[in-house]
């Protein structure tokens, strides 16, 4: 068996952390590939190698000196050589980056971090290194080459038996360093998986999986053991987010699952993510509960609305002008809402409403803001009888207004619109009908 084990920046931020990470690799002999992240916080109010390499390029940029920022970065990698007696030569190297510093392009700027925190990580497990920059390899568009990637990987991995691979950053054929978007350390975790037909692919973060509520509003929520790739999907969209979404793709189609795990609770089941669930297993009716606020609806009425062909085209081409994401389109006979990220619009949505008036031609424009939207998402509720009208009955009881509703096609999410101040409430009043509710019945079971 192959696992691909992922550490995030949290996993590697100090020495006391990547002897956790020695301990879990070294725990299961199926872990022979490692991709890290660059060292991340050690504690609250600290800063992540990242966003201090981001920081030099601003400092470089607008010709600032950055001595002293450079020193405190070479700092937190030599510690962390010191403390665990590594002999891979932090000072030399890093000298010889700062030295150049004007001469590198921003992407490479930002890249050292994953390098010079995989470098030590190879050592300390005395497994090679291998660099992205030779293996990853990007178009000039900033797509990744599936094919050359591929042919690449299993040569390593022919020649090297096992590796240590920096995440979030590759190289194009002729040397040029590309970043992923950030969290891009999930995406070449999950790219390696699949060139070299893994078994899993394990993510090691710091919590236990998926949680069914955020733990900010609802206390001590659920944990979600297993979760299809939809409803994980679903549930990070609207903000339920433990992995980079974009890494669930290289490994999806070739159906490779997905474990996320807690470096610091190795013990913990976490949860796995994979394309369907098996018969059954957690068969919970709700899988968990997520949303954003500050939405914005725009209302359009128009009478005889139904028989004007292209209507909904063309106010959409209007958003579309102004670079908007339209995230939902309820409708009626005779009228619409465009909702989008209040964010989105926040100096164009009156002349988009203008624009609205002279193009469409509306009986009436009007706008609705402060919305918030939360998400009900179980892959079980399509087979249920009544699952809707519970969940709205639930808000209703607890006098919550209910703005707008739609269901994913797939009918494996619930979509409803609140004003923002009854956000939080909603959520907990779901939780506790359904998810809590269920979790008693199921207790009572167990003692009976």
């Amino acid at each position: 068996m192959i696992k691909i084990a992922k550490f995030g920046g949290s996993s590697v931020a100090s020495a006391e952390q990547f002897r956790k990470v020695k301990d879990i690799v070294e725990s299961d002999p199926d872990r022979r590939f490692v991709v890290v992240s660059a060292a991340g916080k050690r504690f609250s109010g600290d800063n992540k190698i990242t966003d201090l390499l981001l920081l030099v390029n601003a400092h470089v940029q607008y010709h600032v000196d950055c001595t002293a920022l450079l020193a405190d970065i070479q700092r937190r990698f030599q510690d962390i050589a010191d403390e665990l007696g590594l002999k891979w030569p932090v000072a030399e190297k890093f000298e010889a980056f700062a030295r150049n510093i004007k001469k590198h392009s921003p992407e490479y700027v930002v890249s050292r971090g994953e390098w010079f925190t995989a470098n030590l990580m190879a050592e300390y497990l005395g497994l090679s290194f291998v660099d992205a920059a030779d293996v990853m390899v990007f178009h000039h568009d900033g797509s990744v080459d599936m094919e050359r990637t591929a042919i690449r990987l299993k040569d390593v991995m022919v020649r090297n038996g096992s590796f240590v691979l920096p995440g979030f950053y590759g190289a194009t054929v002729d040397g040029q360093i590309k970043l992923f978007d950030r969290g891009g350390g999930d995406i070449t975790g999950a790219i390696l998986a699949r060139c070299i037909n893994a078994d899993l692919y394990e993510n090691w973060t710091d919590v236990s999986g998926f949680l069914s509520a955020d733990p900010r509003i609802v206390d001590s929520p659920r944990s979600i053991k297993r979760i299809t790739f939809d409803e994980m999907r679903e549930l990070s969209y609207m903000g339920a987010s433990v992995l980079q979404e974009e890494a669930i793709f290289p490994v999806r189609e070739v159906n490779i699952p997905i474990q996320i795990k807690n470096t610091n609770r190795p013990q913990d089941e976490g949860t796995i993510i994979r394309e369907s669930a098996e018969a059954g297993e957690d068969e919970h009716l709700i899988t968990g509960i997520a949303g954003k606020r500050d939405f914005v609806s725009v209302h359009i009425k128009k009478a005889h609305m139904s028989g004007e062909v292209g209507l909904v085209r063309k106010t959409l081409a209007i958003f579309e002008r102004y670079g908007v994401s339209v995230e939902h389109i309820p409708t009626g006979v005779d009228s619409f809402g465009v909702i989008v990220n209040g964010a989105d619009v926040r100096n164009s949505v009156y002349s988009i409403i203008s624009d609205i008036r002279k193009e469409i031609n509306p009986d009436d424009v009007s706008m609705v803001d402060k919305l918030a939207l939360l998400s009900v998402v179980g892959r079980n509720m399509s087979k249920r009888s009544g699952t809707s009208g519970k969940v709205f009955g639930a808000l209703g009881d607890a006098g919550i207004n209910i703005r707008m509703i739609t269901q994913s096609s797939q009918e494996i999410s619930i979509i409803m619109g609140v004003n923002n101040e009854d956000f939080e409430r909603a959520i907990k009043v779901i939780y506790e009908r359904f998810v809590a509710d269920e979790m008693v019945c199921a207790g009572a079971a167990e003692v009976q």
